[in-house]
């Protein structure tokens, strides 16, 4: 299966995109606007493009039939901050047979690619505004965040933003050997092996913002 994946978070698309290529998937581009998208499959073969629907400003979902226009026979599975009732309608409405928000686990989001490329639809059924859920991802977030002293989250929002082991001792004013030692703590506590796992676990489960790095959770 070969996959497109847009987003305007460079850090989340990486991480997803070693994440599919781990699990067998072919990655054929990482894009960052429409723009790229297009110019990407006027010239690659595309089964499903993972998209943002933050990279379509104004009327973002009419925009999915310039996409269509190009790749009649792609997939498009839209992701999100959280799966938005109206959205969600919209973009089924538009054709689209899958989304994800960026709070699910990224199991989830294979799952969800791996069925949308089997014919299936995969819409959620999302609370409206002014009702309760998530309570799981919450949960999830408050336990990693509790493990969590101020500098390795300071150490994890600079790799949230990018930022190799010499350019976090640099923002937060330490020697390499304390940087390093921060984000292998940090690493340790949430459970995983590398750095891209960490920033995607923290975007996934909403500790930091994607944007400035800055840590989310009380």
């Amino acid at each position: 299966m070969k996959l497109l994946l847009c987003d305007r978070h460079w850090v989340f698309a990486e991480s997803l995109a070693v994440v599919l290529g781990e699990a067998g998937y072919d990655v054929v581009a990482i894009t960052r606007g429409l723009d790229d998208t297009l110019a990407v499959l006027g010239r690659e073969p595309v089964d499903i493009c993972v998209l943002d629907l933050g990279v379509m400003p104004g009327d973002e979902l009419d925009r999915l039939a310039a996409l269509r226009a190009v790749a009649p026979g792609m997939q498009i599975v839209l992701v999100s901050e959280r799966a938005d009732a109206d959205k969600v309608t919209a973009a089924a409405a538009r054709g689209v047979r899958g989304f994800v928000s960026k709070d699910q686990h990224v199991a989830d989001i294979t799952d969800t690619i791996e069925r949308v490329h089997a014919g299936a639809t995969v819409l959620p059924v999302p609370a409206r505004a002014g009702s309760r859920g998530g309570s799981a991802s919450s949960d999830a977030a408050r336990r990693s965040a509790a493990l969590l002293t101020p500098r390795e989250r300071e150490a994890l929002g600079h790799l949230v933003l990018g930022e190799d082991t010499k350019g976090v001792a640099r923002a937060m004013g330490v020697t390499y050997a304390t940087a390093r030692s921060h984000i292998q703590t940090a690493l340790t506590k949430l459970g995983v092996h590398s750095r891209v796992e960490a920033a995607a676990t923290a975007l996934r489960l909403g500790l930091i913002n994607a944007e400035t790095g800055e840590w989310l959770v009380g």
